[in-house]
């Protein structure tokens, strides 16, 4: 009998617990009914009672609501973090085709300086 009743102390306890913690993390906008300083004081002064009355009343609702936007997990996840990838990417491109430019024109007048140096008289 003595390990029922210690028993029923400890899931009494922890449901006491759970409910006290599972109030200090929800966000003070989702609790309903009363104010979450209020559930908590209900929590704490009237144990059973109040830890039921949270589960029952108090607690934030698991539908649909006003939430914050999802991070992404990894970079790859955020569409941003792409567009700033593809970016990046055309940039490059970019560069590279203007240093080719720039090569292929200085190839084109070094030989035509070569050859008006060369086609000049007394040179």
């Amino acid at each position: 009998m003595p390990r029922l009743v210690l028993f029923g102390v400890i899931i009494v306890a922890a449901v006491i617990i759970y409910a006290a913690i599972d109030c200090l993390m929800s966000r003070a906008n989702e609790v309903r009914s009363i104010s979450k300083v209020s559930w908590m004081f209900t929590i704490v002064l009237i144990p059973v009672l109040g830890a039921v009355l949270w589960f029952l009343f108090g607690r934030p609702s698991a539908g649909p609501g006003p939430r914050e936007p999802r991070r992404p997990s990894a970079p790859d996840d955020d569409p941003e973090f792409l567009r700033n990838l593809e970016v990046r990417r055309r940039q490059a491109q970019k560069e590279a085709e203007l240093r080719a430019r720039e090569a292929e024109l200085r190839a084109k007048e070094e030989g035509r300086n070569k050859q008006n140096d060369d086609g000049k008289p007394g040179a």
